[in-house]
């Protein structure tokens, strides 16, 4: 197998997960999200009308002895066919499902709903390819969301004036241009945001990360040792150690030839491969990112990244918001970098909006667990998260 085809199926694999992922698993029996921590807490199945065809479930919580109209979260899904609880790949856990019962503690109705095209928890997805991937796909997941919002101002439960936004990764994104614009949503302004993974950089700049970037990145961070920015030989091979198989093999064709750098990347003859200037290009190259939108792996997302990328980022709809904003990101977050997050809290300070808060975690990743940087795995988010979500929700109340 060539270079270029080895390294197109490694970041491939690393990314197509999904494109801001919230984690997509395939379907499976609805008994592997059972979960405890509902006592005390309601749980009405409900059915919510999107249009063009499709009525989705969804399950309205709140506190059994709660009298009167209540607060409201509603949470929005990463990318992808989620369903209710965004149900993890390989039985990991279901991201909502803690914090819908946090809020719960602290006397919050909370709405979850199956994204359009999913049929149950698992996921289960439908077989209409209409409802799975609909024209112009992120304004309708857009319109969803709104549809949810307005069942929510609807019900005799929910003060239509208390509806908070709770996304996570592309339900960042969604949660900005619905708090930025709700006129145009024809849902009442929210109460507040809290933005989980923050989508505060275009699609391109973040699939670049995702695909590229995060190799320079890793090879910066997990191989030159000595912070250089050039790998001699040893350095590439001790590089390798504790990495999965695949990785390993895929960077060792890229970085060595036996036990001396690779001399179609060394360009030139030093002895040493520099980081950026000479394993750059390869990646650059294998990877097909610079054939943006048509990079290979990603024929089925590109639909969806022209559609996401004619809407605002959080960086440039959370402003529009003056509503108080809880911004959360993982610093070893790769997919929606907390560099970012960082921005999208300045413009919104900037802006003049004096109830922001931002809180970047140490060791975090995307899902908003302690994980590896650079080969994440999947879970709920960390206690930390849960309690300070809890917490900015009981001072908003």
């Amino acid at each position: 197998m060539t270079t270029m085809k080895k390294l197109q199926r490694l970041t491939v694999g690393l990314a197509v997960t999904a494109v801001l992922v919230g984690g997509v698993g395939a379907a499976r029996s609805a008994a592997t999200t059972t979960r405890s921590g509902w006592q005390g807490i309601t749980r009405e199945q409900v059915r919510i009308d999107f249009g063009t065809g499709w009525v989705t479930k969804a399950e309205l919580t709140y506190p059994t002895r709660a009298k009167g109209r209540l607060p409201l979260v509603v949470f929005l899904h990463g990318s992808g066919h989620n369903d209710m609880n965004q149900t993890l790949p390989e039985g990991r856990g279901a991201t909502f499902v803690p914090l819908a019962q946090a809020a719960s503690r602290e006397g919050f109705a909370t709405l979850r709903f199956n994204k359009r095209g999913v049929t149950d928890i698992g996921p289960v997805e439908s077989t209409d390819p209409a409802q799975l991937n609909p024209k112009n796909p992120y304004d309708q997941i857009q319109r969803d969301a709104a549809s949810v919002v307005r069942f929510a101002a609807g019900s005799t439960r929910i003060d239509p004036s208390r509806i908070f936004l709770l996304g996570h990764s592309e339900g960042t994104n969604v949660a900005a241009n619905l708090a930025a614009d709700p006129g145009r949503f024809g849902i009442p302004e929210p109460a507040g945001v809290v933005a989980m993974g923050v989508v505060g950089r275009d699609i391109r700049t973040l699939l670049t990360l995702q695909i590229f970037g995060r190799l320079l990145l890793q090879l910066h961070d997990e191989f030159d040792v000595d912070g250089d920015g050039r790998l001699t030989a040893r350095e590439a091979t001790d590089g390798l150690i504790g990495q999965p198989a695949e990785v390993a093999d895929q960077f060792r064709s890229v970085l060595l030839d036996g036990d001396t750098v690779r001399a179609g990347t060394d360009t030139d003859h030093d002895g040493q491969i520099a980081i950026d200037a000479e394993a750059g290009p390869v990646l650059r190259a294998a990877t097909g990112i610079d054939n943006y939108p048509n990079v290979p792996g990603l024929e089925t997302l590109q639909e969806y990244v022209a559609d996401i990328a004619r809407f605002p980022t959080v960086t440039e709809a959370l402003p529009r918001f003056a509503g108080p904003t809880l911004l959360l990101n993982g610093e070893n977050d790769l997919q929606t970098p907390a560099r970012a997050a960082l921005a999208a809290d300045a413009a919104v300070a900037a802006a003049g909006n004096g109830d922001h808060t931002l809180v970047i975690y140490p060791g975090m990743a995307h899902t908003m667990n302690v994980t590896a940087k650079f080969q994440p795995v999947f879970g709920d988010p960390d206690r930390r998260v849960v309690d300070d979500i809890r917490g900015w929700l009981k001072a908003h109340r």
